[in-house]
């Protein structure tokens, strides 16, 4: 496979890093919200979804994705409250945990975080076949595009660590 050029490089390193930025700011909602759904009652839920949706509605009764937010904060079982609210915590705070890591490059958070990043697409898959929620579809397939750009970016940071390595063994052996 020829060897990518620079402007290619910073573009995938940069498309990474605002990814890990994007995906952060998700996971400290996820936070938020997980500590948030402990305490929610269902009209809350509807209060929120209404306020946020009123200008859409306003614009176009028939608005899928409002029609769609009211239509689950309506219908939002309080019985599975508890384990949306743990499910978010947990999430949020191990994405927040990787990203971290991510961000400031330690190899060793790269495999850890393709493992998790896969096992939470499969249990939202796992989930997606009895919710058939589209809000997991297309949180996969944000998952499913870190995770490339995640193996890009650790694949690159083990080239670049090598390379490294090497520099320092010839600079040593020339002295």
């Amino acid at each position: 496979m020829p060897e990518k050029s620079a402007p290619q490089k910073d573009r995938l390193l940069l498309v990474f890093r605002v990814s890990l930025w994007a995906k952060g700011v998700f996971a400290l909602t996820e936070v938020v919200g997980g500590i948030a759904a402990f305490f929610a009652t269902r009209q809350i839920l509807v209060n929120v979804a209404t306020w946020v949706t009123r200008d859409e509605f306003a614009e176009d009764p028939h608005d899928a994705v409002a029609n769609f937010l009211l239509h689950s904060a309506e219908t939002f079982s309080m019985g599975s409250r508890g384990f949306v609210a743990a499910y978010l915590l947990v999430h949020g705070v191990i994405k927040l945990w990787l990203i971290v890591g991510l961000l400031r490059e330690r190899l060793w958070y790269y495999p850890v975080a393709l493992i998790v990043f896969t096992l939470f697409i499969v249990y939202q898959l796992y989930r997606y076949a009895f919710t058939h929620s589209l809000w997991l579809l297309a949180l996969t397939l944000v998952d499913l595009i870190v995770i490339g750009l995640t193996w890009h970016e650790w694949r690159a940071l083990q080239r670049r660590a090598t390379s490294d390595t090497w520099a320092v063994i010839a600079t040593t052996n020339e002295k």
